[in-house]
């Protein structure tokens, strides 16, 4: 492959994967839709119908009307408590190749569906994903990870939680009416977060699936901003739903879930997610001065002030960037010991950045070679991640660990282990998540900003310091922090006002 090819497959793949496992999120969640705070209900506090026997719930998964995957849950009674057990298996077209993930999640439950512990695991290709808990008191205990890189976290929980796997087991016998609103404290094992999730009942109607009329009832709520509607049956039980990017599940059965899922994977889901723009952009890595309209903020709730912190200006609509640039000396000598208690957070390990790992402190301490200035460490360990990382799409929750082992991955890779390398080095390090221009569009991206007595980005899939004007950041963190940014996918609009170069 010459050159120019390697750049411009180089390029495609800098669009990153991001969005797929936010579109997974979707899917592990997909019982869990998430109001409004000012929205009022009430937690369900009366008990649920008792389950006697083994229930098998099957759906086929959608995408734009074509079939790219299944999910099953399965609930079996053992005596005081039940065993939920859900798969998901989809198929998607990313580039123009057909790409698998899978996922299991296993919890136990009480009578109640009130969550006691869990697994959950997401594997695709080579990479994979793993996490468990369990509830103790007011907290969730976690184990992260396998074999020597499994890390024990605990977070807060502010109400006992359920399941979402159990919660539309919870309208089994109970009598609805339009108007019904219901609020559950739900965990999600894929974000390890919990929120308080709200259903309303909209009314009754007929639906035909597979050319059989089923009486539903039609219930509504909101995921992470992003509207849902979906049908059950007088037993509870889901017999379809819509909603993110055109997804839709319909209810199945074990002989035909599995049948017939689109060899292709689909729709391109990188197109699907981009912003399409009607002015181009030339030599979008050389910019360094971008202006743009932002339409469609005013109907989603999104926190603007992001969008006006140091390499971005907002205004009555307008985005103006302006690339920074590297200062000529930092203001601290590694490792960073400001007293700043905010700075220190930038520098401890968290979930899937594992700074304080032995094998990503001695990568860390290998690529610096010795040197004190910050500056230099941060430039030579970007280097290093672009370099070493085979750039390929990878449909897994990325952690720094398994990124430095297997070597493998798109931006999200390429930013976490990045952020692990530089805060092992001792340079505080976050990850940015947003857009960047490729092909003709803005697509969802994922970068690194390391503290060099300023904040400064720093892009390893496309081996930038600091990024070009098109990168718009939209969040910082983890991914209890991404997942805010699903409520802005298909909904805002780009308008170029005016470019510049130095």
């Amino acid at each position: 492959m010459n050159t120019i090819r390697k750049r411009h497959l180089f390029n495609i793949i800098g669009g990153c994967i991001i969005i797929v496992w936010l579109l997974m999120i979707g899917l592990l969640v997909r019982k869990t839709n998430f109001g409004k705070p000012d929205e009022q209900a009430d937690f369900i506090t009366d008990k649920a119908a008792k389950i006697t026997s083994s229930l098998h719930d099957w759906m086929e998964i959608y995408l734009k009307g074509k079939k790219v995957g299944y999910a099953v849950t399965h609930v079996s009674p053992v005596e005081d408590e039940y065993l939920i057990q859900e798969q998901v298996f989809l198929k998607l077209n990313l580039l123009g190749q057909a790409s698998v993930i899978r996922t299991v999640t296993q919890s136990v439950a009480d009578h109640q569906f009130h969550l006691k512990n869990f697994f959950f695991r997401m594997t695709s290709g080579v990479v994979s994903f793993h996490v468990s808990g369990k509830v103790d008191g007011n907290r969730m205990l976690l184990k992260i990870g396998e074999g020597l890189a499994k890390r024990n976290e605990s977070i807060i929980l502010s109400e006992k939680p359920v399941i979402g796997g159990g919660i539309a087991l919870f309208f089994r016998g109970r009598r609805l009416e339009a108007g019904d609103s219901f609020m559950f404290p739900v965990f999600d094992p894929s974000t390890m977060a919990q929120k308080n999730m709200i259903l309303k009942v909209e009314g009754k109607e007929t639906i035909v699936i597979n050319r059989i009329e089923y009486k539903a009832i039609r219930l509504s709520g909101e995921m992470l901003g992003q509207g849902m509607t979906f049908w059950l049956d007088e037993s509870g039980n889901v017999l379809k739903q819509t909603g993110f990017m055109g997804l839709t599940l319909v209810k199945s059965s074990v002989g035909r879930a599995s049948k017939d899922i689109d060899g292709g994977g689909g729709d391109d889901f990188y197109e699907l997610a981009a912003i399409g723009l009607k002015r181009q952009l030339p030599r979008a890595g050389m910019l360094t001065y971008l202006k743009l309209e932002v339409e469609g903020l005013n109907d989603i709730r999104f926190d603007t002030s992001m969008l006006n912190r140091e390499r971005q200006r907002f205004r009555s609509g307008i985005l103006e960037i302006t690339k920074e640039k590297v200062p000529l000396k930092a203001t601290y000598s590694l490792p960073y010991t400001g007293d700043s208690t905010e700075m220190k957070s930038f520098l401890q390990p968290e979930l899937n950045i594992e700074s304080d790992h032995k094998e990503i402190r001695e990568k860390a301490l290998e690529v610096a070679r010795e040197s004190k200035n910050p500056i230099l460490v941060a430039q030579r360990l970007k280097s290093w991640v672009y370099k070493n990382l085979r750039k390929q799409p990878v449909l897994a929750v990325p952690g720094a660990l398994e990124v430095l082992n297997k070597r493998i991955g798109d931006c999200n890779e390429h930013s976490v282990l990045l952020t692990a390398l530089l805060r092992a080095s001792g340079i505080p390090a976050r990850v940015c998540v947003g857009l960047v221009y490729v092909r003709g569009g803005f697509y969802y991206h994922a970068w690194t900003e390391a503290y060099l007595g300023e904040w400064v980005s720093m892009d390893a899939t496309l081996n930038q310091m600091p990024v070009d004007a098109t990168h718009i950041k939209l969040v910082e963190g983890g991914l209890r922090r991404q997942v805010g940014i699903i409520g802005l996918i298909g909904k805002i609009g780009l308008k170029v006002i005016d470019y510049g170069y130095d």
